[in-house]
């Protein structure tokens, strides 16, 4: 292979898992190594970057799982966006990382339909060397209305290490929902998620091979007298997970326009509560904290960001209802 002047390509070794026998390279690729768009990938297949078992892969070869797959991902500068003057929240900053605060209403990548006015947009205005890292050096996302903090990679060694600790499930991501239903304890869903069957813009619980597998551990913070707030940690990352799970599980999240089924009040709710979730227009969900390993020295840093205002006032409004229900009560 060979590389043009100032491209050092980053070479990555995996082995294929079996669950992907049968697939197409491009496909298998993509799980993983989930921090690359398919675009990108394909274009290495094509280019002669990507080996399997020593030889040079074929755009559309399938595989049996078990092969070893050797990867030489060119630092290319693969982002051509507008760096754009977007205010950011940065909670930690250094040489290799950083962790941003992002607000509810931002979206992370640019898509169809949202060509700028992105986190990318912003980092890439915030550092313009983040230009020259896959995805300006974004490694996980979240969704555009929900909150919270993020982690991305300065370097293309920072962005291989987060990367690998994502797909060993090394990096710890906690997050706040407040879901319909008085949750009596905490548990896990563990139910595959896939793209919806019908609705090409939702995913659903499907079966495997067509659902990836998917697991969500919660446990209750507190209690209301219709709703719950709850804690959940991620085992994987697929698409609206939480979303997805809670609502499998008959536990949706407050404010979800795609799989909460529509706005639902408890009977006797006070007007505040009432007029608080009519006016609540996002999912109630929110990345609270992020632990990882530091790329350049291992050390532990966790990172975690408070709950914005309209979710603090969300929760505040549903405490008021209870106290006013329990008073209520009392005084009959």
């Amino acid at each position: 292979m060979t590389f043009s002047k100032g491209q050092e390509p980053e070479s990555r070794r995996a082995r294929l898992p079996p669950k992907v026998a049968g697939r197409r390279l491009d496909q298998a690729l993509a799980e993983l190594f989930p921090e690359f768009s398919r675009s990108r990938l394909t274009a290495w297949i094509k280019s002669g970057d990507v080996l399997v078992n020593g030889a040079a892969a074929r755009p559309r070869q399938f595989v049996h799982g078990g092969e070893e797959v050797t990867l030489l991902a060119r630092n290319s500068g693969e982002v051509a966006l507008a760096p754009e003057a977007i205010a950011l929240d940065i909670r930690f900053e250094d040489a290799d990382v950083i962790v941003v605060n992002k607000p509810a209403g931002l979206t992370v990548h640019p898509g169809a339909g949202r060509p700028a006015g992105t986190l990318q947009n912003a980092l890439l205005h915030h550092d313009p060397e983040l230009a020259k890292i896959p995805r300006a050096g974004i490694v996980h996302r979240l969704d555009k209305d929900t909150s919270g903090v993020m982690v991305v990679a300065r370097s293309l060694r920072a962005h291989t290490a987060l990367a690998e600790q994502l797909q060993a499930r090394k990096m710890r991501r906690q997050y706040l929902a407040v879901v319909y239903g008085s949750m009596i304890a905490g548990g896990s869903v563990d139910a595959p998620i896939g793209r919806h069957p019908r609705d090409r813009l939702r995913q659903a619980v499907v079966e495997e091979p067509a659902g990836k597998p998917a697991v969500t551990h919660y446990r209750v913070r507190e209690r209301f007298r219709a709703h719950t707030l709850i804690e959940c940690h991620l085992e994987t990352g697929r698409t609206h997970q939480i979303r997805v799970h809670m609502a499998h599980v008959k536990h949706a999240l407050v404010g979800d326009q795609s799989y909460g089924g529509g706005l639902k009040l408890p009977k006797g709710a006070t007007t505040e509560l009432a007029d608080a979730m009519r006016g609540f227009r996002r999912q109630a969900l929110h990345a609270e904290a992020l632990e990882f390993a530091h790329p350049a020295d291992c050390r532990a840093i966790r990172i975690s960001a408070e709950m914005p205002q309209d979710m603090r006032a969300l929760i505040l409004a549903l405490r008021t209802d209870m106290a006013a229900t329990a008073l209520g009560a009392y005084r009959t």
